[in-house]
């Protein structure tokens, strides 16, 4: 017999005929008491949470990962301020559509005395025209809007609409944000498991907590399907095991945990196998942490800041692929993307080396914690006004574009650091032409110090 087969039947033996709905949308949290998560915008004192509070919170735009409670908040909102809800499909919907919802927004300001909240999932889906047609009644208030999006909102909502509602980032639920949300599930007997005998092994839990990648609604249609799928024992209880879990999950457990030891063991071994050459193992150990659970926006981000740390000039393209590679995951998601991330590690691993920059930022922080703030020289200084220029903010400086080579060989460094260097390229890769460029760059700049004419002479032409 099916899951969806035998929670039917279980329900129909409390009275309902009509299937249940899923989990996760019966578990929804009804007020902010039984929101799990957000503590950072959302917690005792925050400007959302007193917002909300207080029935003021007008339009707002909620960025962040699946599953992070973007949609229930919508709904807190629409509650606790008493307004009128609609929901908008940005895909279903067109223009004429938009006409309707302000309609019955008059109506419900004019004869209920009510403000409408209209909720737009994937916001980032609605098109120009839709967003012109919803800006004046957002401008005037007809319409608080509440956008929920995966994407960036700065690139997705037009400028005008963006400027009216206030953006809210949501960050990806913890392991202990998610176990919270599943034993609340367990023990809920009227809209959660609890009527089921549910009897989850800790193991099993944890997996479906790892696994769900921060995803709230994920988890719940996991455990959901792995315990009503499971038979019920002489007792009534339905015991699920990890390898339930894991056929719930459709992936296997492997050794990782990700805020444990295990978990900087092996995104080490990712990050030496890369420094050290070797594709291989930089590909098994990316392949391990992405099959464990991990979010592998975390790993583009490792291998971003590798391309920087241990690449750096000798190969600039580095960057660009590790970036790409971020870029390409986000656009595609699990499993397509997720090549990208392995094709972005073997070119890591095979490009030369150097840590010239990271050694170089390593000196001039050293520098500024020894020096402090040295002044910068008057004769690159900005000089907007007149009290500026007369100051001597700006003179003497040489326009590059206006020399030789367009180089003027003048000096850019604090007056008590004339003469220091930072930066050593390698002899890898495009370090080796950085390299050659410098020494050039050098070279023209003792020549101009030797043709330069001394202090004496200067002082007779009337110099400084």
């Amino acid at each position: 017999m099916s899951s969806d087969k035998q929670e039917m039947d279980f329900f129909q033996k409390k009275g309902l005929t009509q299937p249940p709905a899923p989990l996760a949308d019966r578990m929804r949290p009804q007020s902010l008491d039984e929101f799990v998560g957000q503590e950072r915008i959302l917690g005792p004192g925050t400007v959302l949470r007193r917002a909300i509070e207080a029935g003021e919170v007008g339009s707002a735009i909620f960025w962040g990962p699946p599953g992070t409670g973007k949609t229930t908040l919508a709904h807190i909102i629409a509650q606790a301020t008493g307004s009128y809800f609609v929901a908008f499909s940005a895909v279903l919907s067109g223009v004429k559509d938009i006409r309707e919802v302000v309609q019955k927004a008059q109506v419900q300001r004019e004869v209920h005395g009510r403000s409408t909240m209209l909720f737009v999932d994937e916001i980032h889906r609605f098109n120009k025209a839709q967003q012109d047609a919803f800006l004046p009644h957002v401008e005037s208030g007809l319409i608080h809007l509440i956008g929920a999006t995966t994407e960036n909102p700065s690139f997705e909502v037009i400028s005008p609409l963006l400027s009216r509602c206030r953006v809210y980032t949501l960050d990806s639920l913890s392991k202990e944000h998610i176990l919270t949300i599943l034993r609340r599930a367990l023990k809920d007997r009227r809209r959660g498991l609890g009527d089921f005998g549910p009897r989850v092994a800790q193991k099993a839990l944890n997996f479906i907590a790892q696994m769900s990648n921060g995803d709230a609604r994920v988890a719940l249609s996991a455990l959901e399907f792995a315990v009503t799928s499971t038979q019920p024992g002489k007792a009534g209880i339905r015991s699920v095991s990890l390898k339930i879990a894991e056929e719930a999950m459709q992936r296997k457990a492997l050794v990782y945990d990700k805020a444990g030891e295990e978990h900087f063991n092996i995104i080490s071994a990712l990050h030496k196998s890369l420094r050290g050459s070797d594709p291989d193992a930089a590909i098994y150990w990316l392949a391990r942490m992405l099959e464990a659970g991990e979010d592998p926006l975390y790993v583009a981000r490792r291998m971003v800041r590798f391309a920087s740390e241990d690449i750096g000039n000798a190969d600039p393209q580095a960057l660009q692929v590790a970036l790409a590679a971020k870029d390409a995951y986000h656009f595609l998601g699990t499993p397509e993307g997720e090549l990208a991330l392995a094709q972005a590690a073997v070119y890591l691993a095979t490009a030369p080396k150097s840590n010239s920059i990271y050694s170089a930022m390593g000196r001039v922080q050293r520098e500024i914690h020894q020096t402090q703030a040295l002044p910068v020289p008057l004769h690159i200084r900005n000089a907007p006004t007149r009290l500026m220029k007369n100051l001597g903010y700006g003179k003497g400086y040489k326009y590059d574009h206006d020399y030789e080579d367009h180089y003027a060989a003048q000096e850019n460094l604090p007056d008590k650091l004339i003469g220091r260097r930072y930066y050593f390229p390698s002899n890898f890769g495009f370090e080796k032409e950085i390299q050659k460029r410098i020494e050039w760059w050098h070279k023209k700049k003792q020549q101009a110090q030797r043709d330069a004419p001394g202090k004496e002479e200067q002082e007779k032409k009337g110099g400084p």
